[in-house]
């Protein structure tokens, strides 16, 4: 059975693309055999492996309506045992689409039902915002991981963040768990960064991560070439620490079983 890992946080520009592309390129290094679904319609986890979302024929939304079956739009990636469901054009108005939708908050879910027989790791790359999109991601997970940025603004909005965590756990899915936080961006030259790291440490007291995800040019550069770190520069700092984030993750994983828990039909719905 698949874990199944929201990676989200609705602040932008936080790493969070990158770090669901790099942790998955080493999990698959591993041997674990992994599936990204890109469920952000701006598409950065595609293009990042070489997809561009106008030039995917079915991707996420279509998995979502029906439209289409996992293994006809899952693709191979040039790493070995990582799988990408690219995201398309329609995805983008899938929040407003959906509104009317039966059991709008679980498409996502349902979808995901022969992934989690395929494959040992789903990740899913959530977009930066707490719309319908977000909410179905949250309810398909098993766990939430959530990269931070080490600067001034790092703690804003992750209070509401966890707040709609905690509803989902309410009202629709009752086991979904915290894997983490993880500190990304991180100039461990500066003052500020050191001191916000461990303002972001005192906020998830032991939720976070050791593994700190340095700033890299590097790691800027591989999503233009369509290439994970991995592949791109496997020497460099940002592959180094995502290599070890990666073997952290799969430490975690060692001590904590997959909660298996049927979702529940919502007293009311959490988007409006």
């Amino acid at each position: 059975m698949a874990r199944i890992v929201a990676v989200v946080n609705q602040k932008g520009g936080v790493g969070k693309t990158t770090t669901a592309i790099n942790v998955g390129a080493y999990l698959a290094a591993s041997g674990m055999r992994v599936l990204l679904v890109d469920v952000d319609p701006q598409g950065n986890a595609s293009s990042g492996l070489g997809v561009r979302p106008e030039q995917a024929k079915a991707g996420t939304y279509e998995l979502m309506i029906g439209k289409a079956a996992l293994d006809s739009i899952a693709v191979r990636t040039d790493q070995q045992n990582l799988h990408l469901v690219p995201a398309t054009t329609a995805l983008a108005g899938a929040n407003v689409e959906l509104v009317d939708a039966e059991r709008r908050e679980y498409k996502l879910l349902d979808a995901l039902g022969q992934a989690q027989l395929d494959y040992d790791v789903v990740l899913l790359d959530a977009p930066p915002s707490l719309g319908l999109v977000t909410i179905n991601a949250l309810v398909a997970a098993d766990e939430v991981l959530i990269p931070v940025q080490s600067e001034y603004y790092a703690l804003e909005g992750l209070s509401q963040l966890l707040h709609t965590i905690e509803l989902v756990r309410t009202h629709l899915k009752p086991s979904l768990a915290i894997l983490g936080a993880v500190i990304t961006l991180h100039d461990k030259r500066t003052k500020l960064a050191s001191e916000v790291a461990r303002e972001i440490r005192k906020y998830f007291p032991g939720r976070v991560f050791e593994t700190e995800i340095p700033r890299n040019v590097r790691l800027s550069e591989a999503p233009s070439y369509g290439k994970t770190i991995l592949a791109y520069e496997p020497w460099s700092k940002g592959a180094r620490a995502y290599k070890a984030l990666a073997s952290e993750v799969r430490q975690a994983w060692q001590t904590t079983p997959v909660t298996l828990e049927e979702p529940r039909q919502p007293a009311e719905p959490l988007v409006h």
